[in-house]
């Protein structure tokens, strides 16, 4: 038997093991009892846990091989078909852009507690550096981030067209710090949507702030200071050498950017 409902859809009404029971296809897709009102299904917790062990498995891949890894090995990690991750995201741009733009405004937001929380020039741009190299955040690192950085920036070499960051992170080596990545396809072109524009404008006032109190050094730029989270984020395979690997080679890279008396 068919009804028709007020807003002149279908509903059908059906019988299951001797019980009647009436429900209610509306314009979306969505299906509810009859008496309730129709809403927006939520994901299957089967499919949110699916969606959470992907997003957390890309995290874990781009952040050790780069974002050049394939969806097959953030599949592996997740212990989920491939076809799952391309039911969630139908390109591996997408996933990218997902990944990318958490990162991007994690960062913006550890840059901003930096800001209000330090009222010493330096202390705050030391904060920003080590919190972010302490969270994993450069292994996450936009590469269009950098390459807008260094586009923005008016001094030094930054604006000469090559970003020195690593592009793979299986290991940090000479070579890796001076990998040109390559250009990105249109999907993957900076825009705003990312959130980039406002995490180079807060730490471009961290820069700022630093180096106008004299402790930062003149030549030092937004690119430099985004390349330092970069690369003191080592990838190794345990989490005790890594972290004491990273804080080390941060605490010899703030050395480098601190002014000297003349």
């Amino acid at each position: 038997m068919h009804i028709q409902d007020l807003h002149g859809q279908t509903a059908v009404a059906s019988s299951s093991e001797g019980h009647g029971r009436l429900t209610a296809v509306g314009a979306v897709g969505t299906v509810a009892a009859a008496g309730n009102t129709p809403r927006s299904a939520p994901l299957r917790v089967d499919a949110q846990r699916n969606l959470e062990h992907v997003l957390r498995a890309a995290r874990e891949v781009f952040g050790e091989l780069g974002y050049g890894a394939p969806m097959e090995d953030v599949a592996r990690r997740a212990r989920v078909g491939v076809g799952t991750v391309y039911r969630r995201f139908p390109s591996k741009d997408v996933l990218v852009r997902r990944i990318a733009e958490e990162e991007t405004s994690r960062l913006t937001d550890q840059a901003r507690t930096a800001l209000g929380q330090e009222e010493e020039p330096w202390s705050a741009l030391s904060r920003f550096l080590r919190t972010s190299v302490a969270s994993g955040a450069g292994r996450l690192l936009p590469p269009q981030v950098l390459r807008v950085g260094a586009d923005a920036d008016e001094h030094g070499a930054a604006g000469q067209g090559e970003t020195r960051v690593p592009h793979q992170r299986q290991g940090v080596g000479q070579a890796d710090l001076r990998v040109v990545p390559p250009r990105p396809s249109a999907e993957e072109e900076f825009d705003d949507d990312t959130g980039a524009a406002e995490l180079l404008e807060v730490v471009g006032r961290l820069v700022d702030r630093a180096r106008e109190s004299g402790e930062l050094r003149g030549d030092v730029t937004v690119a430099d200071v985004l390349l330092v989270i970069a690369t003191a984020a080592p990838a190794l395979p345990d989490p005790a050498q890594q972290a004491a690997a990273s804080a080390r080679l941060l605490d010899i890279l703030l050395e480098g950017l601190r002014s000297r008396p003349a």
